[in-house]
């Protein structure tokens, strides 16, 4: 038995890799972690993905029609300062994503396990990536999205299916504060 036979009918040679064009784009949030830079700047990074299951609603063909499972990833950098997240940030990211006002968050940890798998409309830029490039007659662009570029989704069903083994995205519902609540 071979390890592999090739078969090059499946490999996806459109732009999979390069930033989406500046817009809003309906997202779950599949993932955010903190990680550090080799230099030691730290931060807290979303993995936005952009909703499947919007794929054929008309007034979203060119965001999430075209883009659909793309990811984003936006870096919640660390204050130098402080060593300390601006948190103020973090705001916008947990009303997009329906947390109730009043909402203790105890940690990094509890604002992750908050946010994760939940949907959000979100503004993404297309922009130059100063740190990667070089030549100006040939920059290098990143996708951005800032923490108040983030808004509650338009679409409340969802049906976003993660690729792989991944589970399914998360209603936007939270349970009232008592013993169900864990936070």
């Amino acid at each position: 038995m071979s390890f592999i036979t090739t078969d090059y009918s499946k490999l996806d040679e459109n732009d999979n890799f390069k930033p989406l064009p500046t817009g809003e784009y309906e997202v779950v949030i599949r993932q955010a972690m903190e990680r550090a830079t080799p230099n030691g700047a730290e931060s807290l990074q979303l993995d936005l993905v952009v909703r499947n299951d919007l794929k054929s609603v008309p007034a979203l063909a060119e965001t999430n029609g075209k883009f659909a499972n793309r990811h984003i990833f936006m870096d919640n950098w660390k204050r130098k300062a402080t060593h300390q997240y601006d948190v103020e940030g973090f705001q916008y990211i947990l009303k997009a994503v329906g947390v109730p006002e009043g909402t203790p968050v105890n940690s990094v940890d509890d604002f992750t396990r908050l946010i994760e798998g939940k949907t959000a409309l979100v503004y993404v830029k297309k922009e130059v990536d100063d740190y990667r490039t070089t030549d100006v007659d040939d920059p290098v662009y990143e996708n951005t999205v800032a923490p108040w570029g983030f808004k509650s989704s338009n679409f409340t069903n969802v049906n976003h299916v993660f690729e792989g083994n991944q589970p399914q995205a998360q209603p936007q519902t939270f349970a009232p504060e008592g013993d169900d609540f864990p936070f």
